[in-house]
Order: C-alpha cells, then structure tokens, then sequence
C-alpha cells in the first residue's frame, strides 16, 4: 500500500481506492489483489484497463453513438461502464447487478454518481437478478462479474446463458469478460455455450494471452444478428495494446470439440498466478 491510499475496509475483502498521482479526481478500485475499476469523476470517459475499452469497442460497433440504450451489468464494482454510458448515452437506462451491498454503499459514499445517472443498482447476483428481469427487456447485457479474481461459476453454464438471451431483444448483444490464458482450456468451454446459445459469436483478447504467454482477459461478444465483426476489428487493432478478434472458422478452430459448462458441470475461471496485481 502506498501512501495517500484510502482504505475503505479491511479483512477478507479488504478494499482500497489507489489515487491517480495525475488526475486529481482518478481512483483504482482495489479488492484483496484485484484492481477491479478505474474511475475518473471529472472525465468518465476515460478508461484506462485495456479490456474495458475493448466491451466499449462492441458497444460503440453495435449501437449508433449516442443512441439510447436499455442495459443491465452483471457485475459492478465502481460501476465504470455505467458512468461511461451515462455520460455518452444519457437517456439510456441502466441496470446494474452486483450482490456486495457493503462496497456499493463505499463507491456511492466515495465515488459519488452524478445526479440522474439512470443507473439502478440491485443487490442481487448475476443468476438471481437475470432470472428476475421480462423477456426482451435489454438491448445490452454485459458481464464482467468476479468473486475475488475469478468468475463465478455458475454465469458461464447453458442455462445461465439461455437466460441472457431470454432477456435481450432480438437485435440485442451480450459482452462479456472472462480471464484465461492459451490454449484457454476454460475460455474455449465458455465459448463453446454462447456458440450453443448465439448465432453470431467473436472473441477478442491481445496476442500474448492467445499465445498462452499472459494471463489476460477474454471479450467475448454474442448476438442473433450478425455482429460488425470488421468494425469491432478495426477498433480493437489500432488500440495503444491491440487486441486480435476471432471469429467463423478461426474462432471455430480455437474452440474444437470443448463441451460448454453446465449446471451439473461447472467450474470457476482459472487462478491469476500469485505474482499478478490482476485488473
């Protein structure tokens, strides 16, 4: 820990915001090992952890700038993406689901959200606030949800996925990040549900973690319409870090004959190794 940190509690979950010693109103949101958001109040447009702005890559492709937008986030943290769309959006309606009641109140006390945001957020987890949320209720729904630095279980198995696709419209796109590493023998079974559930389907994530040499993280963006593959690509590769995107045969040959997750087989994402400040 560093000094000017502020510690927001301590224990299992012991959460930190880390200042950004260049932008006065900038934090790192930190819990136990994870760095889990950045959030600048006076700019919430910039987004410094390179996979956000890969989901960012998908939601400005698939969705005319400025156009309104019904979503729900499985997952919160310092709610990043929300003010992102709040500002750049700012009619649209949010939803976010994120069942740590203790560190939603710490980000509202802290990292207070401008007033008429649109943003709602439930104390529900992902599995149990998707269930409860109309057919056709969202045009987006993205999934960035870890319980310390791995993803749940049970939001990566064929029902849960059924489920999202229950809730969004027809035209609607679902993002999510999960962590892996090639030859991604986690990854290519959370691939092989959203192919089982989505007609359209690609996979971004930088070349070091397609080369098995980085832990990193792995966008994954799913619809029943054709996906702006060429403009999500183009977005993706002139990034300061570029990120390649897979779809059709090379993403079909990345997955091979991996079995999608199940309520009866199910498996957290892999472990960051233990020398990784993971974010």
């Amino acid at each position: 820990m560093r000094a000017g940190d502020r510690v927001l509690r301590t224990g299992e979950h012991e959460t930190v915001l880390v200042p950004d010693p260049t932008r006065p109103q900038a934090f790192t949101l930190r819990v136990g090992r994870t760095d889990q958001s950045y959030v600048d109040l006076d700019d919430p447009t910039r987004l410094e952890f390179d996979y956000v702005q890969r989901v960012v890559d998908v939601v400005e492709s698939v969705a005319p700038a400025g156009e309104r937008l019904g979503v729900v986030h499985v997952g919160g943290a310092a709610l990043t993406l929300p003010r992102y769309l709040a500002h750049t959006r700012p009619r649209s309606a949010q939803v976010v689901l994120e069942p740590d009641t203790e560190l939603t109140e710490l980000v509202r006390t802290h990292l207070p959200l401008p007033r008429q945001s649109g943003i709602k957020v439930r104390a529900d987890d992902g599995r149990t606030g998707v269930a409860a949320l109309r057919e056709d209720y969202a045009d987006l729904v993205i999934l960035d949800a870890f319980d310390g630095a791995r993803v749940p279980a049970e939001l990566t198995t064929t029902e849960f996925l059924g489920d999202v696709r229950r809730v969004l419209r027809p035209a609607g796109t679902l993002v999510m990040n999960v962590t892996d590493r090639g030859p991604f023998a986690y990854a290519r079974r959370v691939v092989a549900g959203v192919q089982a559930t989505f007609a359209h389907v690609v996979l971004c994530a930088e070349p070091s973690t397609l080369k098995g040499r980085r832990f990193g993280n792995v966008v994954v963006a799913a619809a029943d319409v054709a996906l702006p593959v060429d403009a999500i690509a183009r977005r993706a590769g002139t990034a300061p870090y570029p990120y390649r995107v897979l779809h059709g045969s090379r993403l079909a040959q990345l997955v091979g004959g991996a079995a999608p997750f199940t309520g009866e087989d199910v498996a957290l994402s892999p472990p960051p190794p233990a020398d990784l400040l993971f974010g």
